[in-house]
């Protein structure tokens, strides 16, 4: 299994617009056969932040979805054009 963290910080006043952009994302990524979770949180004191928690059964299933066509809509074209700052990490499990 795969992790992946990545940390948003949407531009000032698109907070609403990148929530939205991630619903479509949301729903067609867990279609994704490889994926085993991808969850979607947005920061309650701090609304312009979000993180995403994504989980693939491996790193074939991650590409996969990096692929996509409805990552290259919703994310690429989409959220990515509304925010200034992304941190993205790959994790593995210790066990």
């Amino acid at each position: 299994m795969i992790c992946l963290a990545v940390r948003l910080l949407a531009k000032p006043g698109f907070e609403k617009q990148v929530a939205d952009a991630f619903r479509p994302l949301i729903e067609a990524s867990r279609k994704e056969p490889g994926c085993l979770m991808y969850v979607v949180h947005q920061r309650k004191d701090e609304p312009q932040k979000f993180l995403v928690y994504e989980q693939y059964k491996d790193d074939a299933a991650l590409e996969a979805h990096r692929s996509s066509a409805h990552f290259d809509k919703y994310a690429t074209h989409g959220v990515y054009t509304m925010i200034d700052e992304r941190d993205a990490g790959l994790y593995h499990p210790l066990d």
